[in-house]
């Protein structure tokens, strides 16, 4: 009798054991293919803006101010229509714009020292923040004063993944539809609360300015770079 009870809990924790081990592969698999598509569609997102204003050498106006309440991250489901459109290609409007995932394509951010590179997508979503990074408030992409950009730390390298290792002096580069790209350097870093938008309009005297915000990696803060332009 001891026996038989004693092999049938070996028997279930190993069934235990088969199962958990087979959920952690499919979960490591899903996260590794979720990581390459979403990288795909961005790259590819990238190349589409390039080339669009390659094209076009077209100005687009830049978000004006917008509401950091408004806008300000919310966790939900990403919808449908996760692909790339190019508006008007070859038809000479100069209002045409790049789209992702129903998008517009704002600006490319690039810092090789956590090797990204990612399309600024137009706003804050719960999607969009999902497909990339995105624009949150302030002037404006590469415009003079402050702009703040918000994107995902997955603690897998993705998006802002890994802005907790910039330094002051590393690079972050912003190229925006004119097809101009300015340097920028990191100037400052550290953990503020997520209500707390206080340094967003600040006194740039004249200069351009970037904020990036992703959260912490435990979720109870944000991780914040000041970056400014490189004169």
């Amino acid at each position: 009798m001891f026996n038989s009870k004693f092999n049938g809990l070996l028997t279930g924790l190993l069934i235990a054991a088969i199962v958990g081990i087979i959920a952690l592969i499919g979960y490591f698999g899903w996260s590794v293919y979720n990581k390459y598509y979403i990288n795909a569609g961005a790259s590819d997102a990238v190349d589409a803006f390039e080339h669009q204003i390659g094209q076009n050498n077209n100005t687009v106006t830049p978000p004006q101010e917008s509401n950091v309440e408004e806008n300000r991250e919310q966790i939900g489901e990403v919808g449908e229509g996760n692909s790339i459109y190019t508006g008007n290609q070859g038809g000479g409007n100069s209002n045409a714009t790049t789209q992702y995932g129903g998008y517009d394509v704002i600006g490319t951010i690039s810092i090789p020292k956590i090797n990204i590179k990612y399309p600024i997508l137009e706003k804050v979503t719960p999607k969009s923040i999902k497909l990339s990074v995105a624009y949150l408030a302030g002037a404006g992409i590469n415009q003079v004063g402050n702009t703040v950009i918000q994107g995902h730390n997955y603690r897998n390298g993705m998006f802002f993944s890994d802005l907790d290792k910039l330094v002051n002096g590393d690079a972050i580069y912003i190229k925006d539809p004119t097809g101009t790209e300015i340097k920028y350097e990191v100037y400052d870093k550290f953990e503020a609360e997520g209500t707390d938008s206080s340094f967003y309009n600040r006194d740039t005297n004249g200069l351009r300015e970037i904020t990036l915000s992703t959260c912490t990696d435990d979720g109870t803060k944000r991780t914040i770079i000041l970056a400014r332009e490189v004169v």
